[in-house]
């Protein structure tokens, strides 16, 4: 089959901390705009807060392109292999990187940051509420529980066992530890993979998607997936996306 034996060495190609440029930059793999920012929304926050913690930080890529940081930065991180990567990268900048087992018991004092920003990253809402200050800010982007369910569809392999997370369960948490939101949204872009070696290299960077993944398990439904791109010309995923901006 044309190329595809080339394309498979693709899962092979090595993946650190949160960084998709392998695939991105190259064009492979491409979304469609959301009708909001992350990042232009946290920065203004970001530029007038005194302390602020990222959760789930990865590898550090984004949070040390925002500039200026307040005097006080912390990030966190569960990911094992993304800690070394991200305490490279931050720690010259002065912030701190706390590696974490739970979102449910976070190594930080009551009331001890005023910004709590968080991209993909799981999160407790009682936590997060005692570690904000009073008048405290807390925005976050959230992968849903959909995400690419079309992925799963098309390998035959059973769907995503985060379905119910979405922008009303997620509101309702938060407003249930007394958090006004002020900004709540939620939307399904397209991703298009323009070869089967990018989705490859997907699936190897969010193994989440189809935990018992393997080439030879799913090689037939791989290869149907590679013969519609060569016809085609790519295949479509949706993804699921929110965001939510809350208050104390």
């Amino acid at each position: 089959m044309k190329m595809y034996d080339e394309f498979v060495k693709d899962f092979e190609e090595a993946f650190e901390g949160w960084d998709f440029s392998f695939v991105t930059e190259t064009g492979r793999i491409q979304s469609h705009a959301l009708t909001w920012s992350y990042g232009s929304l946290v920065l203004p926050y970001i530029k007038t807060s005194s302390s602020m913690l990222d959760m789930g930080t990865g590898g550090g890529e984004l949070l040390s392109k925002f500039r200026p940081l307040p005097a006080k930065v912390t990030a966190t991180e569960a990911y094992e292999p993304n800690i070394p990567i991200a305490r490279e990268r931050l720690e010259p900048l002065g912030i701190h990187v706390a590696a974490i087992s739970e979102d449910s018991k976070l190594p930080f004092e009551d009331e001890e940051f005023d910004l709590i920003i968080n991209k993909h990253e799981s999160f407790s809402p009682y936590e997060v509420r005692r570690i904000l200050k009073p008048e405290g800010t807390f925005i976050t982007q959230q992968v849903g529980g959909y995400d690419c369910r079309q992925i799963n569809e098309a390998l035959g392999s059973p769907e995503n066992v985060y379905e119910n997370w979405d922008l009303e369960a997620a509101v309702h948490g938060l407003e249930q530890h007394g958090f006004t939101i002020t900004k709540a949204v939620e939307e399904f872009p397209v991703q298009r993979f323009y070869d089967i070696g990018a989705l490859l290299y997907y699936l190897k960077a969010i193994p989440w998607q189809v935990p018992d993944f393997t080439i030879e398990g799913y090689d037939e439904p791989l290869k149907k997936i590679h013969q519609q791109i060569q016809e085609k010309g790519y295949f479509d995923a949706k993804q699921h996306r929110f965001l939510i901006e809350a208050h104390v």
